[in-house]
């Protein structure tokens, strides 16, 4: 699959997903991520979260996470939020929260992390991906989630 409209999309699971990121060159990604799609694979992409949350291995984890995802529309950001408490994880596109932990990425750096096709230490570590509050945290965010492997 080569398309990477957001009615593909939606009808694909992670595994596909992780597979057509992977497969997609970073400027086509760029490209789409820049597009009026831009929003609604975010949207897509954050809806998802909460059934790929492992509850199993968050353990006693509670935490506000923001994630913000820079080079929208006229150098605009997009902001979610991530609430994971009481061995759930909640989903809003509305932060209101107070974050134990916020960071910032371009949309591609996102997709791989997302997708697994990244490391997201190695990018915490060259600055690709910028984080504010509890670092233990965002070192093991990745894990929380089911993850594809590639």
């Amino acid at each position: 699959m080569t398309d990477f409209s957001p009615e593909s999309f939606a009808t694909i699971g992670p595994k596909e997903f992780a597979q057509l990121v992977k497969s997609t060159p970073d400027s086509k990604l760029t490209e789409v991520m820049s597009s009026e799609n831009r929003n609604k694979i975010l949207d897509e992409v954050f809806n998802r979260m909460p059934t790929l949350f492992r509850a199993d291995r968050a353990g006693a984890t509670q935490a506000v996470i923001h994630w913000n995802i820079s080079g929208g529309p006229g150098d605009s950001t997009d902001s979610y939020e991530t609430v994971i408490e009481n061995g759930a994880c909640t989903v809003t596109n509305q932060p209101v929260r107070e974050p134990k932990l916020s960071m910032t990425m371009e949309p591609v750096t996102f997709l791989k992390v997302v997708t697994g096709d990244g490391n997201p230490m190695m990018m915490f570590m060259t600055g690709k991906i910028k984080a504010k509050g509890d670092l233990g945290l965002a070192a093991s965010v990745a894990k929380l989630f089911d993850i594809p492997k590639n």
